[in-house]
């Protein structure tokens, strides 16, 4: 039987394991103990108690496949060398590792025990700030913001961004209303505006930056591309932005086995969880078609437009779908419904086979 080995168990990852475990041997190469809903590592900022519903463990993920709780430092053609020395050798290869991200966006941690931590250490100091700042008031700034409002409405809350205008290519209409609903709330939104205070972020202890005189503040930008381990070239080399190019198929340019998918793979989109897991779909079936001994016809075409649901906290939020008639605004209800009640618990507990 064929080894398919998958590098990184996030969103795109974890789903391309499921799939092809009862048709391959499945390798899944993960160094968390746990997958990580990074859709709730907010809400577990402000909720504690709910902080438990961000993890869900590999150990029910596959039935015949594996996972090694591991990191690749190295991938060719051929297969993956991993931080211990361990060499698996692969007939598939799914890059997936995806990116990091400034915690709390994402918690930082490797082990659910140590994550949940530092998410209750930072929210014991965010509970006695008086003061909120947030840089970046792109969608992680904005749900921080909504969060903490949510628990504590009586909060002063301000987000800063250096962009002149609030979620730049989205709807106008979805824009107005993203306004409205943080007004609604007296979050403050200052663009045009680049601070950067002298203290650590995360951690109780006042400051003034500019104008602006706050208990405690978080960053919500940088991405980083987690593609490191190719910087050998044994397999490809990355762009400027540690992306890989990728066919319409998801292969790496050049092989027919090895697929990138998710925040590594070069697409014109934003670098979102529902996109990964729509990559999943089409890497998957590709493989599974490979398996059978068929010539793989899936592809993947980036929406012309791009979507999003954003909640602020559990009951309001804003959102964007595309249809083939171009984008509409969706109403607060859906973004709701669709995962600003639960951030994806239910559908995660579910894939992972854990009852929540």
């Amino acid at each position: 039987m064929s080894t398919v080995v998958v590098i990184g168990g996030g969103y795109g990852g974890s789903a391309v394991a499921k799939a092809l475990d009862a048709e391959a041997d499945v390798v899944l190469v993960e160094p968390r103990d746990a997958f990580v809903n990074a859709a709730g590592s907010l809400r577990a900022l402000t909720r504690p108690d709910w902080a438990g519903n961000l993890f869900f463990p590999y150990d029910a993920l596959l039935t015949r496949g594996r996972v090694v709780r591991d990191r690749a430092v190295s991938v060719d053609p051929r297969g993956v060398t991993l931080a211990s020395g361990e060499r698996i050798e692969a007939d598939h290869l799914v890059l997936a590792t995806g990116s990091s991200y400034t915690y709390p966006g994402k918690p930082s941690a490797e082990s659910t025990a140590d994550a949940l931590d530092d998410l209750r250490r930072t929210h014991k100091e965010l509970a006695d700030a008086g003061h909120v700042l947030i840089a970046g008031a792109g969608p992680v700034g904005l749900e921080l913001a909504g969060e903490i409002k949510e628990v504590w409405p009586d909060k002063r809350v301000t987000v800063v961004d250096p962009g002149a205008e609030l979620m730049p290519g989205f709807l106008p209409q979805m824009r107005e209303e993203l306004h409205k609903a943080l007004a609604e709330r007296d979050i403050e939104v200052r663009l045009g505006t680049s601070v950067t205070p002298s203290v650590e972020p995360g951690r109780l202890n006042t400051f003034t930056a500019g104008d602006i005189t706050a208990d405690i503040w978080f960053r919500a930008h940088g991405v980083r591309i987690n593609s490191g381990y190719l910087a050998d070239g044994r397999l490809t080399t990355p762009g400027p932005r540690g992306t890989v190019a990728v066919t319409s198929g998801l292969n790496v340019v050049g092989y027919d086995h090895v697929y990138a998918l998710g925040d590594l793979a070069d697409l014109p989109e934003a670098k979102m969880a529902g996109y990964a897991m729509q990559h999943a779909e089409v890497v998957a079936a590709n493989i599974s078609a490979r398996l059978r001994g068929e010539e793989p016809t899936a592809t993947y075409d980036p929406a012309p437009h791009p979507m999003i649901l954003l909640p602020l906290g559990s009951r309001g939020g804003v959102g964007q779908f595309p249809s083939p008639d171009g984008p509409f605004v969706v109403p607060v209800e859906t973004v709701v419904e669709y995962k600003g009640a639960d951030l994806f618990t239910g559908r995660f507990a579910a894939q992972f086979g854990i009852e929540r």
